[in-house]
């Protein structure tokens, strides 16, 4: 008989509605915030990029690690909604005809759809510096000096541009068409994908002055994850249709390579629960045992969306 796994005793479901109010709470906050700041019409798109819906898992990743490594405070949403305003403008980025010419995402036309290219792309571009302001007041929110502040925002910096995410979305761009190895996908979605999502976890460990080890545990974690998201939604891209995924499988029609196209959808999937099994190790060797953390872990692979 096998053990439990996390997902079975532990209301995973319920953990991510209540978190998920709690982001979006902060986001529309930060919206109103950023009112002031941008024209009228670029603020209406960056609205419907931000708070469109959606699973909130990289800031609800930021504010578990925060509690996991001992932070206290209820703000700490202000800090993750941080994560998800630089996930948002990928995601606007990531939906214009010069990327993948997406229609829909989430179930809802996409950004430049309702507003336009110029102004999607436009607004998603605003979206960079609005974070990293939000990344700065939410840190000071929590508690944190102004030395750990600025490792914050540096640390959301770095994982949103070229050595991260950015970085990963021009490889992306290059690989349609393109023959790329299995080792070269493996670098393309450890940037896109897994650089934010290893960063939303650092920085809710930094917020709460987390120790190096458990540092280290968490971008091994959040590596694992990462890596198990891009090829779980590659297997989606392969198996779903379009009223279960809220968007349009693209992957094929774009003719990028995909994890199922490299490895096959069963060799795929069975990547992904290993890389699983590796987030969820690197866990236990530093004796961090947190039942949501397991949960998000094994919840990557389980989604339908």
């Amino acid at each position: 008989m096998t053990a439990p796994t996390a997902a079975e005793y532990f209301d995973l479901g319920e953990y991510l509605r209540t978190e998920a109010v709690r982001v979006n709470r902060a986001l529309s906050l930060a919206m109103e915030k950023a009112e002031v700041l941008l024209p009228a019409e670029l603020h209406a798109a960056a609205r419907h990029a931000v708070l469109s819906g959606g699973k909130r898992l990289r800031p609800v990743l930021c504010m578990t690690a925060y509690r996991v490594c001992g932070g206290k405070s209820p703000r700490v949403s202000e800090l993750a909604a941080a994560v998800e305003l630089i996930h948002a403008y990928s995601l606007a980025h990531d939906d214009l005809p010069s990327m993948d010419d997406a229609e829909l995402r989430r179930g809802r036309f996409t950004t430049h759809r309702v507003y336009g290219e110029d102004a999607a792309t436009r607004a998603g571009a605003a979206l960079i510096p609005l974070a990293a302001l939000q990344a700065w007041r939410g840190a000071l929110a929590v508690g944190c000096d102004r030395d750990t502040a600025r490792r914050v925002v540096t640390e959301l910096c770095l994982a949103g541009g070229a050595g991260g995410m950015v970085g990963g979305q021009a490889l992306d761009l290059r690989a349609e068409e393109a023959c790329v190895s299995a080792s070269e996908l493996d670098r393309l979605h450890a940037l896109k994908t897994g650089a934010l999502l290893t960063a939303s976890l650092r920085i809710g460990a930094l917020a709460a002055s987390a120790p190096a080890p458990i540092l280290a545990a968490l971008d091994a974690y959040g590596r694992s994850v990462g890596l198990a998201f891009q090829v779980t939604d590659d297997v989606l891209d392969a198996t779903a249709n379009a009223e279960q995924l809220g968007k349009r499988p693209s992957d094929m029609a774009l003719g990028k390579t995909t994890y199922v196209a490299v490895h096959g959808l069963e060799a795929a999937t069975r990547r992904a629960a290993a890389e699983v099994g590796r987030a969820r190790a690197a866990l236990e060797a530093v004796g961090v045992d947190d039942p949501a953390l397991h949960a998000l872990a094994e919840y990557v692979i389980e989604r339908r969306w």
